[in-house]
């Protein structure tokens, strides 16, 4: 299995730096007071489509060969991913074909139409989902883009923390959210291999805590109908991202609803910035150990701020 590597991340910043936002580096005197340490916030709530993902998305369509490009593109997803494979085919000129389950926040719907891509609604099981991908696959010969499953997204999510490290070189801990992995195994490769000093956490709900049962057994584990606020991080990690996460993760710390609620709460408060339960992950690893982030520098990956403002969870 091939794994990414800083070189093919640099390469990846190259290929998508026309058409992402570099997302700004924010902090704040208050919340270094409540935590006790020096908190920078890389804000990826900012970046196009309000996540991360978009970044992976860019890569992964900007690396097809003319022929792939004519065929065009496929996923499933019932969020963000959707949403970024949605705009940069667009941006690219190339047909997207975007399959999401009926029951998918109507929000989601919307910005997933709104970029131009044609949806196809299934039922709402994984079952569903990859058994209608397949049919449109074999009638259009169109390339499936995992969302995090697929090494060109991996690349592509690397490059946030490429910026955040530019910007400030000297922070001893990085914290990212992790769901399917695509983050948490970009943002790890690109920190141990320009700074092996820098301690990787991946912060993960208790409610859906596949990827740290993984990492603590070392043993591939689904994740089993989890129930969490932090809609972005159900799903569970791929062969790929495991084998990423094992090797260049230090820690995965998971926390309770409460903390990711109140997290996001504050930041939300002291920050004046939108960002999603999932983003509030990061920010409640500080909360819930503050013996590990004393007076370190330490950097947090706020993963997206695509919130149904009709569903707030306080």
């Amino acid at each position: 299995m091939l794994l990414p590597q800083l070189a093919d991340i640099k390469a990846a910043h190259r290929r998508i730096k026309p058409f992402i936002h570099r997302t700004p580096v924010l902090n704040s005197s208050q919340l270094d007071r409540i935590f006790d340490c020096s908190l920078f916030f890389k804000c990826e709530n900012f970046q196009r489509v309000g996540a991360f993902k978009f970044r992976g998305a860019e890569n992964a369509v900007l690396s097809l060969s003319p022929e792939e490009k004519r065929k065009g593109v496929i996923t499933h997803s019932s969020g963000n991913h959707a949403a970024a494979l949605a705009l940069a085919a667009a941006l690219n000129e190339v047909k997207a074909m975007i399959v999401m389950p009926e029951t998918a926040p109507k929000v989601k719907k919307n910005a997933v139409k709104g970029y131009g891509a044609d949806i196809t609604y299934c039922k709402p099981t994984l079952e569903a989902r990859e058994d209608t991908v397949k049919v449109i696959m074999e009638d259009t010969g169109a390339t499936l883009i995992h969302p995090y499953d697929n090494f060109n997204v991996i690349c592509g999510q690397g490059t946030a923390v490429l910026e955040f490290l530019e910007d400030h070189k000297d922070l001893e801990v990085i914290i990212a959210p992790v769901g399917g992995g695509g983050l948490l195994s970009g943002t790890a490769t690109t920190v141990k291999e320009i700074n092996n000093r820098i301690m990787v956490i991946g912060a993960e709900p208790v409610n859906a805590n596949d990827a740290w049962k993984s990492f603590t057994t070392g043993i591939l584990t689904p994740s089993v109908n989890p129930v969490t606020v932090a809609d972005g991080l159900l799903t569970s990690l791929s062969k790929l991202t495991f084998s990423v996460i094992k090797k260049r993760a230090d820690q995965i710390i998971t926390v309770s609803e409460e903390s990711i609620i109140e997290c996001m709460l504050l930041i939300w408060e002291r920050m004046k910035i939108i960002v999603e339960p999932s983003s509030a992950t990061v920010l409640a690893v500080v909360k819930e150990n503050p013996g590990i982030f004393k007076g370190k520098k330490t950097g947090l990956i706020l993963s997206g701020g695509n919130v149904d403002f009709r569903k707030l969870p306080f």
